[in-house]
């Protein structure tokens, strides 16, 4: 039997009470706080409940499963990957879980997830528990459509998202390919403050946390051929080969292929992708051969690299690395930086970066513990590469763009 928190059976209270008169809260917890035992001990105090389901992303779904055994409350429990919903039953849920809810905050037109999530709130009306350490990590509009399903909630009477924004919206026009198309982003800060009577936040420092994380970045020299299809991609916008092609016809394809090809990799027209260059994966081998480390890579060919440089020595499987079978684990990073905890390496160490500023703030996260009091971080960038142009831009909470690129083009 787990023993919560102090700060967590505070928490559990608080959010009960939220839960009795308005049926959802949602749980803004910082990563490591323990929010997913904080819900499922929620659940354990409402006597109405007796099915949980609870959706979260497929590698934190092991880890979930620990709390509920840990736990071992009085309800079933499902849990379910986002990517599965269609495989579930709408109806039998007295009370739902959405894990990593800003997921759900596409706008201005609503995800395949928003509206699964739509659903089954309208089979059921269930008792709803949303969890996110950053409920809005890019725009305050990113809210309407993580609550959009529920019918009571602080925006119910906006039946779209467009009529939601002529109130909560700062819409301004920008030019993009020569037309002008509105620009949902800069929601206002009202819409937070309509949010707080049914929002929970905590953070790490009340937590009690007190670790750093130190950053490194290490720079690499790739092979002559790197840099040569980089220059060539760059000028040509076209590299023709005896069976493949590299096209970057436009901004954000140039942006992708100089992306790839400066970490080792390309992806052809065809669809079929290549390492070109493996100096990123020998280098991060040799450099920590006698630590334990997780990695991060941005693009799928990255792991075809870091497979055949470590063999049997890297993993992709978070309760093997757990366990021990393997030394390293490697994580793609969108789909790794939430939900998972890295406790047991050494080092996290980035073999590309994303262009997410979400995605460089959780990612680098995911050592922290409360008695862990000191995280290095190490980031592999390619000589005269795109990557320490993307870090700059996200360390400082800003998406990297293709604005951001084309300042950037003279420079590669």
């Amino acid at each position: 039997m787990v023993e919560f928190r102090d700060y967590q059976k505070d928490i559990i209270k608080q959010a009960l009470d939220i839960l009795k008169v308005n049926r959802f809260v949602y749980l803004a917890m910082e990563v490591r706080t323990g929010k997913t035992l904080t819900s499922l001990g929620c659940a354990s105090f409402i006597k109405s409940v007796q099915n949980v389901l609870f959706i979260t992303k497929k590698k934190a779904i092991s880890s979930i499963k620990s709390d509920y055994d840990l736990l071992n409350p009085g309800y079933e429990i499902t849990i379910i990957n986002y990517e599965s919903l269609h495989k579930i039953s709408n109806k039998g849920w007295d009370l739902i879980v959405v894990d990593e809810a800003h997921g759900l905050g596409a706008f201005p037109k609503p995800s395949r997830r928003a509206k699964d999530i739509k659903t089954l709130i309208q089979f059921n009306n269930p008792y709803v528990i949303f969890l996110s350490g950053t409920p809005t990590p890019e725009s305050y509009s990113q809210m309407y459509h993580q609550v959009y399903g529920l019918p009571n909630n602080p925006f119910s009477k906006y039946s779209n998202f467009y009529k939601f924004a002529k109130d909560w919206v700062y819409v301004v026009q920008r030019k993009i390919n020569g037309f002008n198309v509105n620009d949902y982003s800069s929601g206002k800060e009202a819409i937070i403050r309509m949010m707080r009577p049914y929002t929970i936040s905590f953070t790490q420092k009340s937590a009690g946390f007190e670790s750093s994380i130190e950053e490194e970045i290490l720079t690499v020299r790739m092979k002559p051929i790197t840099y040569t299809l980089c220059r060539a991609i760059k000028k040509d916008l076209v590299i023709e080969g005896e069976n493949e092609v590299i096209l970057a016809d436009t901004g954000a394809k140039l942006m992708s292929k100089m992306h790839q090809l400066y970490s080792g990799t390309v992806k052809f027209e065809s669809g079929k992708s290549k390492v070109i260059d493996y100096t990123k994966a020998e280098f991060v081998k040799d450099r920590f051969k006698d630590k334990r480390i997780g990695m991060f890579y941005k693009f799928k060919a990255e792991l075809d690299a870091i497979k055949t440089v470590f063999g049997n020595d890297v993993c992709d499987n978070l309760e093997d690395f757990d366990s021990g079978k393997c030394q390293h684990i490697a994580l793609q990073i969108v789909s790794g930086r939430e939900g998972i905890s890295l406790r047991n390496a050494d080092f996290i160490v980035f073999y590309n970066i994303d262009f997410s500023a979400t995605s460089y703030w959780q990612a680098r996260d995911r050592m922290t513990t409360k008695d862990r009091k000191h995280n290095k971080v190490y980031w592999i960038f390619s000589e005269f590469g795109i990557e320490r142009k993307i870090h700059n831009a996200v360390s400082s909470k800003k998406d990297y763009t293709l604005k951001h690129f084309k300042n950037d083009l003279l420079y590669l």
